[in-house]
């Protein structure tokens, strides 16, 4: 790989390439259950963190399966990922879960990609590859946890008459808006900057909107990194959305 790859590329080809590894440890056969999740996780995770190492050495990284250090707090440019979204449907055998690089600029996830490497033949979604968003289905559709769905999300797809629609991880669930096949995911059960900094980079490169429940923008390589709750659907949706959020009837409940 050249070192002079750009940054939006280089998201999208780690992505990829931690998407083929996974596959192949999961298809080795050699691990089973939490052992093939927590397999899976160390070695995806130590090829991106060695390869952006190698890659921007003078960028900070934070990632869901590295022991994180204030050092990033100094740097401009923080790379966000999380090796694999999803570890039980990972362990599972399902389709529905991802990869997450994201680059950080000043706070704001400028530059993303999100591997699906279940999906047939894999499917990687990229700020660099935006294309046109598919139709709106007549009635909403609001991508939730196939486990546990948050009550908050319950009660606005109530108050909207939208269809739920069950499924696994949260890069899953964010990509599923940007492919069109639901139109909105709303999170409101606690998530930290690895879950999100990756998808809602590639859902606004895709012209979709992408905020805190209560409108809030997303702010990222903060000293806390947990971030509660997320918001992605199309933007005619969202005035709407942060409306009912911010109902008493539907605010604060958690999953």
């Amino acid at each position: 790989m050249s070192a002079a790859m750009d940054d939006a590329a280089l998201a999208a080809h780690l992505a990829e390439t931690a998407g083929r590894i996974l596959l192949t440890v999961r298809d080795s056969g050699l691990f089973a259950g939490k052992a093939l999740g927590k397999a899976g996780d160390q070695v995806a995770n130590q090829f991106l963190i060695d390869a952006l190492r190698e890659q921007r050495p003078d960028d900070g990284i934070l990632s869901e399966e590295s022991k994180d250090t204030p050092e990033r707090l100094a740097k401009s440019r923080v790379w966000i990922v999380d090796p694999l979204d999803g570890t039980r449907e990972y362990g599972e055998g399902r389709v529905d879960w991802a990869v997450h690089v994201a680059l950080a600029i000043d706070g704001v996830a400028r530059v993303g990609a999100v591997a699906l490497p279940g999906l047939d033949g894999g499917v990687v979604l990229a700020t660099d590859r935006a294309g046109p968003l598919p139709a709106a289905a007549s009635r909403p559709r609001l991508a939730v946890s196939r486990t546990r769905p948050a009550q908050e999300a319950l009660a606005v797809a109530e108050s909207l008459g939208a269809e739920l629609v069950p499924m696994g991880s949260a890069g899953a669930k964010a990509m599923a808006v940007v492919r069109g096949e639901v139109d909105i995911y709303l999170h409101s059960g606690g998530q930290y900057e690895w879950d999100s900094a990756a998808p809602a980079a590639v859902a606004l490169a895709h012209g979709l909107h992408a905020s805190r429940i209560d409108g809030a923008p997303l702010v990222y390589n903060q000293r806390d990194v947990a971030m509660p709750d997320l918001l992605i659907c199309r933007k005619e949706m969202a005035e709407s959305l942060v409306a009912a959020c911010r109902n008493p009837d539907t605010k604060g409940r958690d999953e």
